[in-house]
């Protein structure tokens, strides 16, 4: 009875050994693969799922040992949902703190000032972060616009242009609040400029559009700036082009005079006084810092040069001596 007692207990150990042995080589990295492994966990997936979808993109040797692993360390329940890039040779236990850290991938989102909403929305689509329809559908809700502390119907000129690195599955609201929130940081640094000049951020995020849209030369924008606070402050019309054609639908690239005479377009700063209904893309800092400190400078006119830059004018005269020079090829 002893000897059959020894025999089964040494079977046991033996046997703990083989499945310690087992375990230990089914959480180890498995064969080398080229390059990194991106993997997508989708919301909502259980952790078997996960296993599964670990195991059979080669992150892991085994499903049921990464499931047991995950278990054993209490993070059974702390998996996050995201896109996910592996480098090759890594153990069981690296890529469960990975997705218990929800160290997710991120995709860059390059926002240039000037953009329309519409721009903006591409861009994410192109970086693969969402439809372009889901992101208009946010930023075009005048809810949305009120929730994020916005005075208009939609988002247009307050998704900020920036840089943004941002990672699959995040809801367009958030990406939408986070290009708000941006804006909102950089607005603070000029809020007091604008106060003192009894400008609201409505106004002066309407003004910075136009600038933005008017000039690409960065030492106009302070001159431009200029030219419309002083034709405002003269009860001038704005007559800037950039406004109509954000009021034209389907505008085919050619503005014509019937685009300059129709009163329909909310937009037409040709027929209407005063600062167009919002504004017409999204400004950056300098521009917003253009329209709270513009340049010292009496100019009421201005028209494009041939080098993308613009020649500046006082009276009307002068600047019809411009137009005739530089857009008409006069002498």
């Amino acid at each position: 009875m002893r000897r059959l007692a020894g025999f089964a207990a040494a079977a046991l150990v033996l046997g703990l050994g083989l499945l310690g042995g087992a375990v230990y080589l089914a959480l180890q990295p498995p064969p080398s693969a080229n390059g990194e492994t991106v993997v997508e966990i989708p919301r909502g997936t259980a952790l078997s799922g996960v296993a599964d979808i670990l195991e059979s993109a080669g992150v892991i040797r085994s499903a049921p040992a990464f499931a047991l692993l995950a278990r054993y360390q209490g993070q059974a329940g702390a998996l996050r949902a995201g896109e996910y890039a592996f480098a090759p040779n890594l153990r069981a236990r690296e890529v469960l703190d990975r997705l218990a850290a929800g160290a997710v991938m991120t995709h860059r989102v390059v926002v240039p000032e000037g953009l329309r909403m519409e721009e903006v929305a591409a861009r994410i689509e192109a970086a693969g972060l969402g439809s372009a329809a889901d992101f208009l559908s946010v930023a075009r809700e005048p809810a949305m616009a009120a929730a994020l502390g916005i005075p208009g119907a939609s988002l247009e000129g307050y998704l900020f242009p920036e840089t943004y690195e941002l990672a699959k599955g995040i809801p367009a609201s958030e990406i939408a609040r986070l290009m708000v929130d941006h804006f909102f940081a950089v607005w603070r640094g000029v809020e007091p400029q604008a106060r003192a000049r009894g400008l609201s951020m409505h106004e002066v995020v309407v003004l910075a559009s136009l600038v933005e849209k008017e000039t690409a030369a960065a030492h106009e924008r302070p001159l431009v700036a200029a030219v419309f606070l002083n034709r405002l402050e003269r009860q001038m019309r704005l007559e800037t082009d950039p406004a109509v054609i954000y009021g034209i639908a389907d505008f085919d690239g050619n503005l014509r005079r019937a685009h300059l005479l129709d009163v329909t377009n909310p937009y037409n700063t040709y027929q209407h006084a005063g600062l167009p209904p919002g504004p017409i893309a999204s400004p950056g800092a300098a521009a917003l810092s253009a329209v709270v400190d513009p340049a010292e400078a009496d100019y009421l006119y201005f028209v494009a040069r041939k080098d993308g830059t613009h020649q500046f004018s006082r009276s009307y005269g002068e600047h019809l001596r411009a137009v005739n020079r530089f857009q008409r090829n006069g002498h």
